[in-house]
C-alpha cells in the first residue's frame, strides 16, 4: 500500500471557506430522480457561492462518465453550467474521479476549470488560524481487503482497455455503461441500507489509522462508502465520510481551523 501522496498548497482568504461534497451518482436510478438530485445539488452551491473559496466534489459526481474524443455524456447541464459560472467568478473547483467516473479526461478541465485529481492528495491550508493538513481522495481500492475491485479497478485504469472501449459506438458504449449502472449498490439503496461495520472493519477508518502512523493529517475526507461518517482517528484527528446524496444531502465545510458536517436543507426545509 503507498503512503506517498501528491501535496498541495492552498492559503485560505479572510472570511472564505472550503467546501466539499461527493457521490452525487447523477444518472440513476432513473432520470426524473436524478434531475431533482441535479436542481437540488445546484441550489446547495448557489448556497455556498457566497463565501466559497474552493469547492471539492470528492469522486462519483456521474454515476458513469466516459470522454470519447469528441462525446461525452449527454445531460447534466444544470450542473454543469453552475460549475463553469463559478469557476468563472474565481471560486477554485477541485474534482477527484470516483469509481463510476474514473474516466474523466480533459473535458472538464478545460470546459469550467476544474482541477482532476485520481489518487489521495494531502493539502496542507494555510490562512490566519494557522496550519491544518487534510487528505483528500474518493476512497475506493483504499485500506485492507476488496481484492477483486483493486485488480479491476488496474483493468479499466489500463489505457489499452480505454481505447478498446473507445471504439465502441458512444451508443452502444453508454448504453452497456448504463445497463451496468443499474446493479450497482447505489442505484438498489432501497433493497439494503449501508451499515456502519465498527471500527476493526470499516476499511478506509482503517486505512487513515495507517496513514496517521507515518504522517500526521488533522483530518481524513472521503467519499465511496454512502454512509456519513465523523469519527476520531486519535485526539487529533477526524475521519470524515461525505456519504452520498441520492438518499442523503450532506457536505463539510472548513474555515481553516474547524471542519463541520452539514446536512444541506432547502430553505423552504428549514
Amino acid at each position: 500500500m503507498s503512503l506517498r501522496f501528491e501535496k498541495r498548497e492552498i492559503t485560505i482568504q479572510p472570511g472564505k471557506r472550503i467546501y466539499f461534497s461527493s457521490d452525487y451518482h447523477l444518472g440513476v436510478p432513473n432520470a426524473l430522480s436524478s434531475r431533482e438530485r441535479e436542481k437540488a445539488i445546484v441550489n446547495w452551491l448557489e448556497s455556498v457561492e457566497v463565501d466559497a473559496q474552493v469547492i471539492f466534489l470528492v469522486g462519483d459526481i456521474f454515476d458513469f462518465w466516459f470522454e470519447y474524443k469528441t462525446v461525452v455524456p449527454k445531460g447534466f447541464v444544470r450542473l454543469l453550467g453552475k460549475l463553469a459560472d463559478l469557476s468563472d467568478r474565481g471560486v477554485e473547483l477541485i474534482i477527484f474521479t470516483g469509481n463510476h467516473d474514473m474516466w474523466m479526461s480533459g473535458y472538464l478541465t478545460e470546459e469550467i476549470g476544474a482541477s482532476i485529481f485520481r489518487n489521495p492528495v494531502s493539502f496542507s491550508f494555510k490562512s490566519e488560524l494557522g496550519e491544518k493538513r487534510i487528505l483528500v481522495g474518493h476512497g475506493d481500492g483504499l485500506g485492507p481487503g476488496d481484492g477483486t475491485y483493486k485488480f479491476l479497478k488496474k483493468v479499466f485504469e489500463n489505457s489499452f482497455f480505454q481505447l478498446i472501449f473507445r471504439l465502441v459506438h458512444p451508443d452502444v458504449g453508454i448504453w452497456i455503461a448504463m445497463e451496468w449502472s443499474k446493479r450497482s449498490r447505489i442505484a438498489n439503496v432501497n433493497k439494503g441500507e449501508e451499515r456502519f461495520l465498527g471500527e476493526d472493519h470499516e476499511w478506509l477508518f482503517q486505512y487513515c489509522k495507517s496513514v496517521e502512523a507515518t504522517q500526521h493529517h488533522d483530518f481524513y475526507i472521503f467519499g465511496h462508502r454512502h454512509l456519513t461518517l465523523d469519527m476520531q482517528v486519535d485526539p487529533q484527528t477526524r475521519y470524515v465520510n461525505l456519504g452520498e446524496w441520492v438518499t442523503q444531502r450532506y457536505y463539510a465545510v472548513f474555515d481553516g481551523g474547524n471542519l463541520d458536517l452539514k446536512e444541506y436543507l432547502p430553505a423552504s426545509a428549514r
